[in-house]
């Protein structure tokens, strides 16, 4: 196709692609891309990173715009909330949320209707690789308010009532940054119809986080119902 400059319409007739634009300096495959109707595209090292469709959504290594939203980003955003993806929690011993970037200073845990097989009290373990969890120096506890009130304390990992296979939880526990690869934690929620299970802790990571997992203190019991996912932000 022929490339058309003019006076009236500038630079005109060539649409180019993500590998070849049609706007480009001495970089071939860096620039800008015409890829369909009333869209601009703009490409870095022959893949294509950024757009504007034609209703004016900004799209970020995406070509998909999520529903009522003007800016949408695959990868996340430094300093937004960005939520994973819902896990069902209905078999296996633990359940690890990973690659999770470096810039993230919040995590909630989400825990919808949330079962064991037993009695061993969950755990959540915070990950600094993609497959290294920290299991020890964590300075936590959970409590349990019924009839009367119990604490539970670990060094294993942020500490959460179960006590009871037929028990299923819903609420959340939240990571904080402080400092450094020092996080705290809080937790609340429904343990069952009518206990409340509360609590927090601290650790001190080797390095920065990566990953969360969440698992029982045995290590053995495993999950049998409910979903769980996680939001961060930077």
């Amino acid at each position: 196709m022929s490339l058309i400059l003019s006076g009236t319409d500038g630079l005109s007739d060539v649409d180019g692609s993500a590998a070849t634009p049609a706007i480009r300096g001495t970089d071939a495959n860096t620039g800008i891309f015409f890829p369909a109707a009333d869209t601009i595209a703009f490409s870095e090292g022959g893949v294509e990173a950024m757009r504007i469709d034609s209703s004016g959504n900004l799209l970020v290594n995406t070509t998909t715009a999520q529903t009522g939203a003007k800016l949408s980003v695959t990868g996340g955003i430094s300093g937004t909330i960005t939520s994973g993806t819902a896990v069902a929690s209905t078999s296996g011993t633990s359940i690890d949320f990973t690659s999770l970037p470096s810039w993230i200073k919040r995590i909630t845990v989400m825990f919808n209707e949330v079962s064991g097989s037993g009695t061993s009290f969950r755990l959540i373990q915070l990950g600094t690789g993609s497959t290294t969890y920290t299991t020890s120096g964590y300075l936590a506890t959970t409590s349990v308010i019924a009839t009367t009130v119990n604490t539970t304390s670990s060094t294993a990992g942020f500490i959460m009532y179960q006590d009871n296979a037929a028990y299923v939880f819903s609420g959340h526990m939240t990571f904080t940054n402080v400092s450094g690869n020092i996080w705290i934690s809080s937790h609340i929620g429904k343990a069952a119809t009518t206990i409340t299970a509360l609590g927090g802790g601290s650790v001190t990571l080797g390095s920065v986080l990566t990953g969360v997992r969440i698992t029982t203190v045995n290590g053995t019991d495993t999950f049998d119902a409910g979903s769980i996912n996680i939001l961060y932000e930077g």
